[in-house]
C-alpha cells in the first residue's frame, strides 16, 4: 500500500481544513515547497496535492506553488482542486504532475471525464468525497444526490481506473477512517480506492493496509502527520508490508 503525504494549498500556504470548511482552516506551513521536499526526505514516492482556492472558485488558482514544488521534487505529484476542463488537465500534465484528480468536473460534467481517460488513460484519477454516502461537489460546498457507489460505477464505465474516496465527516478530524465504506466501494467496483480522511494513528494505517486484498491501494495523511500523531517514515513502513503487518 502506497502512503500519500498531503499538502492543500489555500492562498499559496499548507493548510488543513476541518471537514472540508475553508473557513476552519489552520496553517501548517508558510512555505509548501519545503513541506513537500521534508515529506520526500521522509520517504514518500508520491504527494497528494490539493489547490483548495481552485476547488473552490472553480479554476486554479496556486500555480506558482504548484509550479516551484514541482520543480523541486523529484518524486511524483497527483494533484486535485478546480480541474474543469481539458486545457487544464493538459497545462497540468505538461507542467509535471504525474495524475490529475477531477471531482466536481465528473458529476457536473462526465463527458469531460470520458474524454480525459480516453486521451490520458491511468493519469486520470476519479475524487469521490462524500457526505453522508451522496457526493460532494465544488470543494465540498454543494452536495449531489448522487450516491458515491452510483457515480464510481458510472465512471468505471467511462475509463476510469482510480478513485481518491474521502469521507468528509472524517476530514481533519483524527477520528479514524470509515475503512469499512472505503473498502466496501473498492469490492463493489473493483476500483483501485485510495482512502481519504480521519486517519489519527499508525494502528489506522495498519488496518488499511490489511485491507489492500480488497482493493485499497493508498492512503492520504493529512492532518495527522502535521499534528504529529503518525510519523511518515513509521506509516511508510507499515504500509510497505502490507497485509503481513
Amino acid at each position: 500500500m502506497l502512503i500519500f503525504p498531503a499538502i492543500d494549498l489555500k492562498g499559496g500556504r499548507c493548510v488543513r481544513l476541518y471537514q472540508g470548511r475553508m473557513e476552519d482552516a489552520t496553517v501548517y506551513n508558510d512555505d509548501p515547497v519545503s513541506q513537500a521536499l521534508a515529506w520526500q526526505a521522509k520517504g514518500a514516492q508520491m504527494i497528494h496535492l490539493v489547490d483548495l482556492d481552485g476547488a473552490f472558485e472553480g479554476e486554479p488558482k496556486n500555480l506558482p506553488v504548484i509550479q516551484a514544488i514541482l520543480e523541486a521534487v523529484t518524486v511524483a505529484v497527483q494533484l486535485g482542486g478546480g480541474i474543469r476542463d481539458l486545457n487544464i488537465i493538459d497545462r497540468y500534465l505538461r507542467m509535471g504532475v504525474a495524475r490529475v484528480i477531477l471531482g466536481t468536473a465528473a458529476i457536473k460534467n462526465p463527458e469531460l471525464l470520458s474524454a480525459a481517460c480516453m486521451e490520458y488513460g491511468q493519469r486520470i484519477v476519479l475524487g469521490l468525497d462524500a457526505r453522508d454516502g451522496k457526493v460532494a461537489t465544488d470543494g465540498w460546498a454543494g452536495t449531489s444526490q448522487v450516491t458515491a457507489l452510483e457515480l464510481a460505477l458510472e465512471m468505471k464505465g467511462r475509463g476510469v481506473r482510480r478513485v481518491v474516496y474521502t469521507d468528509i465527516s472524517k476530514d481533519g478530524t483524527l477520528a479514524g477512517p470509515n475503512l469499512a465504506a472505503t473498502a466496501e466501494l473498492a469490492r463493489a467496483t473493483g476500483l483501485k480506492v485510495i482512502a481519504s480522511g480521519g486517519f489519527a494513528t499508525i494502528d489506522d494505517v495498519k488496518a488499511a493496509a490489511a485491507l489492500e486484498s480488497d482493493g485499497i491501494e493508498g492512503a492520504i495523511l493529512g492532518k495527522s502527520i502535521y499534528t504529529g500523531s503518525i510519523d511518515v517514515a513509521e506509516a511508510i513502513a507499515v504500509a510497505r508490508e502490507g497485509r503481513s503487518c
